[in-house]
């Protein structure tokens, strides 16, 4: 043990004066003392001088200078010699300091930051006790930004903690906020996203690598960075499809899969680049033969790992398939045309894990966005079926993507739409538009729509029975907009062509007059109201379907409000019902031209001719012809 000298016993003793101004000017002093002093630090040290700093360091009763300039010498005092340190870990320092970050005092803050950076950039100070409390990275996190110097002490924490390049990821994932200061922070003089770059270079650690596209790939798709900045097209993202390749660790190709389908998921253009970088299409068809009878692992331990772990290896193939495949038609060819590559989207489909048939099913919905696949490889692999069979029982989020690439298979070019018709299939879609989750009952009404546009006159029938006429109105109340705009969808698909329209109208009209007058009197938006005249509309061109309308004069002052209305789109739908209700050829169109122009309706037509629209100029110029003839 080193000599103790009589003044360094002085400086401890002057902290424990109980006049609190005597206290701080000892604090002051001992700053003095040590700065640039190893020994004068070791001594203090010694003496017991820690504990008493950080207890007055801790106590609510002591000023705010006090506790700062605490924090100031405690800082000093780090920066001598490793064993200094150990001695600052062992009193308990790290939590003291971690305590006083919770002030809203910037000056005691960055003290407290400032000494936390000394003792954890030392070798010897245990990294994980950065760790043992969940809440104290994203309370950094939210430090950051405060000035130039929490963001320089906090970075260098960072930067120093490595595997906290691992935290960075979890915490840049989705969060706008940490991404946007992540972007500006200076590292040694060096923008972060430039050390991550570093970072990806070939010669570095696998891990680090992964990690650092990780941590850009997060930051782009927090906005932070843009898909066209270099960062991204040149580095990130040829990183990322450098993974995939099979010389690497299964746990690597998984990573570097799911990330990459990540980061170009909203990107046309990132899409394009990487379908055309290193044959990633091609390099994915290799995980689902792996590890293969011939495989080259030598280590019987790892062959064992990867037989149980190869299910991952597929759900990142199927997931990084679907955002390649999500835009360009072309990319899509690409992937089917790969090696079995339908038959083995169908076979994991009905895999054990649930991630893999969740993937598959995301990579077939991806798929049968293209007309041109839905009119060949889907039609010549029967794809509906499995995917038929996967909508009996699965969790809800297995149940979204299969009933949305279900509403695809239903358009009407596919050539599946028959044959899933012949299934049963309306009864199963009728009860997802019951769910408690609206992305199911938009789904399900989608796909009623869908089945409904230019249908045989059984299947509309067959729709409204099973649907039942309470459900169907139910779901025109939905607080979903989104619900409802398909469910009028739905209502308009089912009233078109006249045998069809004065059938329904005659079994449900009043129901659907009610329906249509809520829905028009009620606050909702443009689209919604457009959507509810258009269906009017096609009730207004029934043969006897249209005396609903001609006989409820409330009604008709609606449809006459919306002809004067402010917006474009609501004024062409009406007239275009006035249209088919004084249409000349059709009985009993004598009466009713009279009756509206009663009402005014000829006025309002004639204004309408001269609107600087050109559409609604001429479809008023056009329902008034029938007046002329």
């Amino acid at each position: 043990m080193q000599e103790v000298t009589a003044t360094s016993r002085h400086y401890v003793d002057r902290l424990f004066d109980p006049d609190p101004q005597k206290v701080l000017q000892g604090v002051i002093d001992m700053k003095n003392a040590v700065i640039g002093n190893n020994k004068q630090k070791a001594n203090l040290i010694v003496l017991g001088a820690v504990p008493r700093l950080l207890y007055l360091l801790q106590q609510s009763s002591s000023s705010m200078e006090l506790r700062t300039e605490c924090a100031v010498v405690l800082g000093s005092l780090a920066m001598g010699t490793e064993n200094n340190i150990k001695s600052l870990v062992d009193c308990h320092i790290i939590p003291a300091l971690l305590q006083g970050l919770l002030s809203s005092d910037l000056i005691f803050i960055e003290a407290c930051l400032r000494c936390l950076r000394t003792v954890f950039i030392s070798p010897v100070t245990p990294v994980q006790l950065l760790y043992t409390d969940p809440t104290v990275i994203p309370h950094l996190m939210s430090l950051l930004s405060n000035s130039l110097r929490t963001q320089e002490y906090i970075t260098q924490i960072f930067s120093h903690c490595l595997s906290l390049l691992r935290l960075i990821d979890f915490l840049a994932y989705e969060n706008t906020q940490v991404s946007m200061t992540l972007v500006n922070v200076l590292v040694d003089g060096e923008l972060l996203t430039q050390v991550f770059v570093k970072m990806m270079q070939r010669d570095q650690p696998i891990e680090m690598q992964l990690t650092a596209a990780k941590c850009l790939t997060y930051m782009c798709r927090a906005s932070a960075i843009r898909t066209d900045d270099s960062c991204i097209v040149l580095k990130t993202l040829p990183c990322l499809v450098r993974m995939c390749s099979k010389e690497h660790l299964l746990e690597e190709r998984v990573e570097g899969a799911e990330t990459l389908a990540y980061l170009m998921e909203p990107d046309v253009e990132l899409q394009r680049i990487a379908s055309t970088t290193d044959h990633l299409v091609a390099m994915l068809a290799d995980y689902f033969k792996y590890p293969s009878s011939v495989s080259a692992i030598t280590d019987i331990k790892r062959l064992d790992h990867d037989l149980k772990h190869a299910h991952e290896l597929r759900q990142a193939a199927f997931k990084l398939y679907a955002s390649l495949g999500s835009n360009d038609e072309d990319i899509r060819k690409k992937i089917t045309e790969t090696e079995n590559m339908m038959d083995r989207i169908v076979s994991g489909l009905s895999e054990s894990s649930i991630k893999v048939r969740l993937a598959a099913v995301r990579c077939l919905h991806s798929l049968s966005r293209s007309v041109q696949q839905l009119r060949t490889s889907f039609h010549d692999h029967a794809v509906w079926k499995p995917l038929m069979k996967l909508l009996q029982n699965a969790p809800d989020e297995v149940l979204v993507m299969a009933s949305s690439t279900l509403c695809n298979l239903l358009l009407e070019f596919s050539p599946s739409k028959e044959p899933i018709l012949e299934s049963g299939v309306i009864e199963l879609l009728c009860s997802l538009t019951q769910s408690d989750s609206p992305a199911l009952r938009v789904n399900g009404i989608w796909a009623l729509m869908n089945m409904a546009f230019q249908a045989d006159q059984k299947v509309k029938v067959e729709i409204v029975r099973c649907l039942g006429t309470e459900q169907l109105f139910r779901l025109l109340s939905d607080p979903d907009t989104n619900v409802l705009m398909k469910t009028l969808g739905l209502l308009r698909n089912l009233l078109s062509t006249r045998p069809h329209i004065d059938q329904i109208m005659s079994s449900h009209g009043k129901q659907i007059m009610q329906a249509v007058t809520l829905i028009l009197e009620a606050e909702h938006s443009i689209e919604v109201k457009e959507q509810t005249l258009c269906i009017l509309a096609n009730i207004a061109d029934g043969n006897t379907a249209k005396d609903l309308i001609m006989t409820n004069d409330d009604m008709l002052q609606k449809i006459k409000y919306y002809m004067g209305h402010s917006n474009v789109k609501l004024q062409l739908a009406a007239t275009f019902c006035v249209s088919n209700l004084i249409w000349n050829e059709e009985d009993g169109s004598q009466e009713r031209q009279d009756k509206l122009r009663e009402m005014g309706f000829v006025d309002i037509l004639h204004k309408l001719t001269q609107s600087s629209d050109p559409n609604l100029s001429d479809r008023a110029k056009t329902a008034l012809q029938q007046y002329l003839a």
